[in-house]
């Protein structure tokens, strides 16, 4: 028949491996002694998932800090472009002639192309 053992012979079965691991004369065993170079495996993957985690928020804030310079530069060139174009209206040129004090006259008829016939030897 089956022998079922009671609950106080299970909790006295538990204690020594509890007082044994407690005292440290698990890690002392030659099962503990075989492990070691798994755990220092699973300790060498923590340390590059954290390593890895630092490089991608340094290289994430990296990247924000480059786009919003992008976002800065984007709304100053767009003003600078403005003030190019403003300054490249005809009427901005003649003013800025007139203001300047030279002679020039702003031509009343429109410029023409001229063609020019070759004489042939």
């Amino acid at each position: 028949m089956s022998e079922e053992k009671s609950p106080q012979e299970k909790g006295k079965n538990k204690r020594p491996i509890l007082k044994s691991f407690l005292g440290g004369s698990v890690l002392a065993s030659e099962k503990a002694l075989s492990q070691i170079p798994f755990v220092l495996f699973v300790v060498f993957l923590f340390i590059l998932i954290i390593a890895n985690r630092y490089w991608s928020e340094k290289t994430l804030t990296k990247m924000e800090a480059v786009q919003d310079s992008i976002k800065e530069l984007r709304a100053s060139s767009i003003t600078f472009e403005t003030e190019l174009m403003r300054m490249n209206r005809p009427s901005e040129i003649a003013n800025k002639v007139y203001d300047s004090g030279l002679d020039l006259v702003e031509p009343k008829e429109p410029a023409r192309k001229l063609k020019v016939k070759k004489l042939e030897k």
